[in-house]
């Protein structure tokens, strides 16, 4: 958010990755598991190599944090959940870069993660709450060590603090510090070239995020004319002055789902977790539908138009015998 001008908004998706994302920074990435995930946005970050990135989870992160995990973008992540929902209970690759000891992670809960981006969105550098994680494993195991946290200036001096509530003697309280993210990236339905966004359908974290980033890429489904939002004012989320990047990619949230758009697909989704699950083969995938192709417009003709028109939904919002639960073992 450090304020745009509008020649300079609108750009390619290998320009606004270049010049926004950088080795080393603290990222977030908007959507939920398998809805509106900005995975052309993370593709082109793998594709240009990026390395030793820091990610701030706006709370349950999906494959498209798996992807970068796997393809060895990520130093550091902290996150309350990460999974493709009902096609992976849990990301694979998270998984065993953990194991190996190849990233840190530093573990908040579901109602924690919402607090620290709100309050980051607020401008505020920590937030106080009762009770939570007080008597939890989250108070009492810390994913990353206490001297990291002391050394590495990315980080804040701690996971959280418990102290007195100095208005009410006595009662203790949790201060937990908020988020200093670099760069947000998010998908959304509609924007107008002068920045502009509408989100439809749920929110999720991502206005806390785009308000809390000090700079912030969109892709968008549809670019409209700036009047097309204006009659609806009251339905726009994230004002122009917000952006600093905007890129027009359909599809840009392909695999995940897009509100009033096209729905998951649960076929590759379930080709991912498959993939996933081992070395070799996570490395092929990521040679067939990342490094192979040079952009968005080729990953799209790779998946094949006549497959995501039939993902395209109707009046009720969603693809008609869908698979809604992990039904494969």
């Amino acid at each position: 958010m450090e304020g745009n001008t509008l020649a300079e908004l609108l750009m390619s998706l290998e320009k606004a990755v270049r010049r926004l994302v950088h080795d080393g920074d603290t990222i977030a990435i908007g959507g939920f598991t398998i809805n509106r995930k900005p995975y052309a946005l993370v593709r082109e970050i793998v594709r240009q190599g990026k390395k030793n990135l820091y990610i701030e989870g706006s709370g349950s992160g999906g494959g498209e944090t798996d992807l970068l995990i796997g393809a060895g973008c990520v130093k550091l992540i902290v996150n309350a959940y990460l999974a493709n929902a009902a096609f992976g209970k849990i990301g694979r690759r998270f998984r065993r870069a953990i194991e190996r000891g190849e990233i840190e992670f530093e573990d908040y809960s579901s109602d924690i993660q919402p607090l620290r981006f709100h309050a980051a969105a607020l401008g505020l550098p920590f937030i106080s709450v009762p009770h939570l994680l007080m008597g939890s494993d989250l108070e009492a195991q810390w994913g990353i060590p206490t001297e990291k946290y002391k050394e590495d200036p990315k980080l804040p001096p701690a996971k959280f603090l418990i102290r007195e509530n100095p208005f009410n003697l006595g009662e203790k309280l949790v201060y937990l510090p908020t988020p200093k993210i670099d760069t947000g990236l998010i998908h959304v339905q509609k924007a107008a070239p002068d920045g502009t966004v509408r989100i439809e359908g749920p929110t999720f974290l991502d206005v806390d995020l785009a308000m809390a980033a000090r700079f912030l890429i969109v892709s968008c489904e549809e670019l409209v004319d700036p009047d097309e939002l204006r009659r609806e004012p009251w339905q726009n989320q994230i004002p122009g002055l917000i952006p600093d990047a905007l890129v027009h990619l359909p599809y840009g949230a392909h695999p995940t789902q897009c509100t009033n758009y096209y729905d998951y697909d649960p076929e590759f989704l379930y080709l991912y977790d498959a993939v996933s699950r081992d070395d070799t083969l996570f490395v092929r995938f990521l040679d067939e539908y990342v490094y192979s192709l040079a952009d968005h417009r080729a990953y799209i003709k790779k998946i094949g138009f006549e497959l995501l028109k039939k993902l395209k939904v109707g009046e009720k919002n969603y693809v008609n015998n869908l698979p809604r639960r992990n039904v494969r073992p």
